[in-house]
This record gives C-alpha cells, structure tokens and sequence, in this order.
C-alpha cells in the first residue's frame, strides 16, 4: 500500500522540531537536504512550508547579501502561535453574530411571503458564512492543540535559544574587531554601514 504524505500541518510541525532542536541559522538549501532526510518532509515542498512559517511569524527570514536565512526562537513561535489563535477566536464571534443575525433576516423574510430574491439572497449569504465558521472552528482547534510538555520544552529552549543569540553576538564583535585591524575603519564607520545599532550589545 502506498505510504500516506503528511498534512501540511505535519509538515510545519516537523519543520518547527529542526529549527527548535538544532537552534540553528539555515538557507533553503540546507533545509531542503534536511528536512527530507530528518523530517520526511519533500524537498519540493520545504520553500512553500517554511514560507507559510514565515508569514505566520513562526520563523524569522533576514537576506543577507544574495541569501535568505532562516531562524526560530521557540519563545517567539509561541507568542506568534497565542496571537494567531486570538485572531481566529476574533473572527469566529464575528462570524457567529452575523449568523445570528442573518438567521433572524431570514425567518423574517418567510414571514406571509413566498420565496422573494431577498431571501434566496440571505439563504445564499447565510451558507457561505456556515461554511467560513466551520473553517474557523478547525483553524482555532488546530491552533489550540498546542501540548503542555511542548510548551515547556520551548520555555526550557529560552536559555539556548539567549546563548545562540549571545553566540551570534560574538562573532558580530568579532568580525567588527578584525575590520578594525585589517582596514583601519572606525567602529561607528562599520556600525552605520551594516546596519547595527548603538546599543547593540549581550541579551541579559
């Protein structure tokens, strides 16, 4: 029997584990090696699925000279994982109470009347927001089945996650330090011409 491919949630899901295990910066292209091999996630589908993340603000991209470079840090997933979740909760009341009130329009319509366009009108509206509302209702569900043990593993993952940032830290100064010997530019000449601010320095 053929194997069955895995949901596009499954496929954000493993590519989130690479990102929180390995804490790691990559490009596509390692990512699309990776991912197949570790994750079982095809290489074809690896750029849409970690775009996907990106637009969520699951993951961070920066391009860097002529390359995109990808990372997460397991305290920003959740955080952006809450706000998608309180988003989708908006939009299913809103969708809910206009349900409501299309329902009354309709009943009302019935009333000492045939079928008139108005009312094949709501009925056709009324439908459609069926159908949204139970997209919602599978969006939010999705969004909430977030398991405890996952989420202290990513409170857990804060401490590496302030060390991989500190190491970034390091090697920033570093390359500042060997700029400043091998041509002689001034740090704030160095600051101003890749972007870092003035108070750029350890996170605590």
């Amino acid at each position: 029997s053929k194997k069955k491919g895995l949901s596009a949630e499954e496929k954000r899901t493993r590519m989130m584990e690479i990102f929180f295990e390995t804490k790691d910066v990559f490009q596509l292209k390692d990512l699309e090696k990776i991912a197949p091999k570790e994750k079982g996630i095809t290489a074809m589908s690896v750029k849409e699925v970690l775009q996907s993340l990106v637009d969520d603000g699951m993951v961070d991209c920066e391009r860097i000279g002529t390359s995109n470079y990808y990372w997460a840090f397991p305290s920003k997933a959740l955080h952006a994982r809450k706000r998608k979740l309180e988003v989708l909760e908006s939009q299913l009341s809103e969708g809910s109470q206009k349900h409501a009130s299309l329902q009354k329009s309709i009943e009302k319509a019935k009333i000492g009347r045939c079928e008139t366009e108005e009312r094949t009108r709501l009925a056709k509206e009324l439908s459609s927001l069926r159908d949204q509302r139970e997209q919602l209702k599978a969006e939010v569900e999705k969004y909430k089945d977030c398991d405890p043990q996952v989420v202290e593993e990513i409170r857990q993952a804060n401490k590496v996650a302030k060390e991989a940032a500190n190491r970034w830290t390091d090697n920033i100064f570093a390359i500042k330090s060997w700029a400043k010997r091998k041509y002689g530019f001034e740090e704030n000449k160095i600051d101003k011409t890749f972007g870092i601010p003035e108070d750029f320095d350890y996170i605590d």
